[in-house]
């Protein structure tokens, strides 16, 4: 295991990751990683031409902050010697290949594990390892429609509708983090290595969550309910004067705060809404009385009288009105990397705070060019800079 002694060091200061990935399910396992200290190497293979603006637009830099590069070319006997190489000093490999791709590069667990018998492998496919579609390629709205998440997202009568959010993509690559977590504290009791997978399509169908258990327990078909809760009323969107809010009144609690609230006693006295089951059996007309209330209220006021009484309503904003929040400012959910080219970037922070762990306070390095450190990473392994030189004049290698 690769230890590094460090003073106040992160929680996963003392690993080492070989980060194969590519897109977004891999890398998002890989951030979780890189962000809490781990040690991250992102392999990539020699590419032509210039894309300097996609490496060093926000959603490269997003994902992949925290990374040193090493450009490596795994179709070549050398390349896969140095790999290997990293392979004896490495905690974690991660990769999100099609599924044939590592057996074919012979880097795959079975290869690796015959190196590093400790090695934690870590693998994202779009349907599994194994099974019917295992071979297909796959994309996260591809996914998002197979798994039935389309047909529950938008309004009734209007076709299915994507999620805004590359959402399975980026729950593998969560479930794919907390896999790996998983594993390495079952090494620290064993000292097992072990390979750990899984899917875009089983993620998916995990996060379907308890519409999916409507399915599995009784055989029900969720349906699309557009921005009303499908099972809790009312809770939705609903009209101000000024623009929309979201408001959750859905407790026979908060149904009565409500009423109260804003003053309207015909609803509270009105038996089909004294229960939640009379709520969602009535709510198309429950939704229409109440929208008529909403509408007489500015949003700042309605979201202030809701909360005020324990009522959850909320503003719906663009993004930009998100980051601009005075709560959001509170959070700060962004911290800076320094580009060499770009300067200061304020990106995204880990969402996880630990009351005996700090975050740092800055980004260790912004995303990487292409090969910005093979060499550095080249001589950890105690490559001769003669053997370095080689290696970039016969292709295996390449600097930035």
């Amino acid at each position: 295991m690769n230890k590094i002694k460090k003073e106040k060091a992160l929680p996963l200061s003392e690993y080492k990751v070989l980060d194969l990935s590519i897109a977004r399910a891999g890398p998002t396992a890989v951030r979780l990683l890189a962000d809490w200290g781990a040690d991250v190497i992102r392999i990539e293979a020699p590419i032509e031409g210039d894309i300097a603006g996609s490496r060093q637009g926000p959603d490269s830099q997003n994902l992949h902050r925290n990374k040193r590069s090493l450009c490596l070319n795994l179709k070549t006997e050398q390349g896969i010697k140095v790999f290997m190489d990293l392979v004896t000093k490495a905690d974690v490999i991660v990769e999100n290949f099609r599924v044939d791709v590592k057996n074919r590069l012979g880097i795959d667990y079975a290869s690796c594990k015959k190196i590093n018998s400790s090695i934690i492998y870590a693998s994202i496919s779009g349907f599994g390892q194994e099974g019917p579609y295992a071979k297909r390629p796959a994309v996260d709205q591809v996914v998002q429609g197979m798994s039935g998440l389309m047909k529950i997202t938008g309004e009734p009568g209007r076709g299915p509708m994507r999620a805004g959010i590359a959402v399975s993509d980026t729950s593998a690559g969560m479930f794919l983090g907390q896999g790996i977590l998983l594993a390495l504290l079952h090494r620290e009791k064993t000292g097992e290595g072990q390979w750990v997978h899984t899917s875009l399509l089983e993620s998916m169908l995990c996060k379907l969550d308890f519409q999916a258990a409507r399915y599995t327990m009784t055989g029900e078909i969720p349906k699309q309910e557009g921005n009303n809760h499908p099972t809790l009323s009312p809770m939705g969107v609903f009209n101000t004067k000024d623009g929309q809010v979201n408001l959750a009144a859905s407790t026979d609690k908060m149904w009565r705060a409500f009423c109260e609230v804003v003053g309207a006693d015909n609803l509270a006295s009105n038996q089909e809404y004294f229960t939640a089951e009379g709520r969602l059996k009535n709510r198309k007309v429950l939704w229409q009385e109440v929208n008529s209330i909403t509408s007489e209220f500015l949003s700042t006021e309605l979201v202030e009288k809701m909360n005020s009484v324990g009522i959850p309503c909320g503003p719906i904003n663009n993004i930009g009105e998100a980051f601009d929040d005075h709560h959001v400012k509170f959070l700060k959910m962004t911290k800076k990397a320094t580009h060499p080219e770009l300067g200061e970037l304020p990106l995204l922070r880990s969402p996880i705070t630990m009351s005996n762990v700090k975050q740092e306070p800055v980004f260790k390095k912004a995303g990487p060019e292409l090969g910005a450190d093979s060499d550095e990473i080249l001589r950890e392994l105690n490559y001769s800079e003669d053997a370095i030189e080689k290696l970039k004049t016969s292709g295996v290698i390449k600097n930035s």
